[in-house]
């Protein structure tokens, strides 16, 4: 079965540096205004979406990363949204740790298998200690993409 891309669920233009989000609230806020600018996906239904399943148990996993990710009504595939904090934030993460790697999944209401296929994408790019810490060290959204979306076969064991 091949692996999903990290391509074709994230645009260049759904990656941004965020220098501003000072809670988990205004960090799901932005994820899904940037959603909009990126995908067309109404940033309140979005926003709302992240919050509930947030709501279900925080989807912080740990190491500075966070996988926020909700079901939307009407969307054909999905999609992804990858933000950089310059200050990280606490999300309730399981390791108590801040986040400062966010990367949030839409996916269709009815998705099934390709939205777990999509998270298990993203949850095993992020990961990547070196990966990360390349992300962390770049404050070029060009360049996160470039990072996020690199094909990584040549590194599996």
């Amino acid at each position: 079965m091949p692996t999903m891309e990290m391509s074709s669920i994230l645009k260049p233009e759904a990656v941004r540096v965020i220098s501003s989000a000072s809670s988990k609230k205004r960090l799901l806020q932005e994820l899904g205004e940037i959603a909009a600018s990126a995908y067309g996906i109404d940033a309140a239904t979005a926003v709302v979406a992240l919050q509930d399943r947030e709501n279900l148990g925080p989807t912080g996993v740990g190491h500075g990363v966070a996988l926020p990710h909700a079901r939307i009504e009407g969307l054909d595939a999905v999609v992804g949204v990858f933000v950089l904090l310059e200050k990280p934030i606490d999300f309730n993460a399981v390791d108590k740790l801040p986040v400062d790697l966010a990367f949030a999944l839409f996916a269709p209401s009815d998705a099934g298998v390709e939205h777990l296929k999509a998270l298990a994408r993203v949850s095993r790019v992020l990961r990547d200690a070196d990966r990360c810490s390349k992300l962390r060290s770049n404050k070029s959204a060009q360049t996160l993409y470039t990072i996020i979306t690199e094909d990584v076969a040549q590194h599996a064991a």
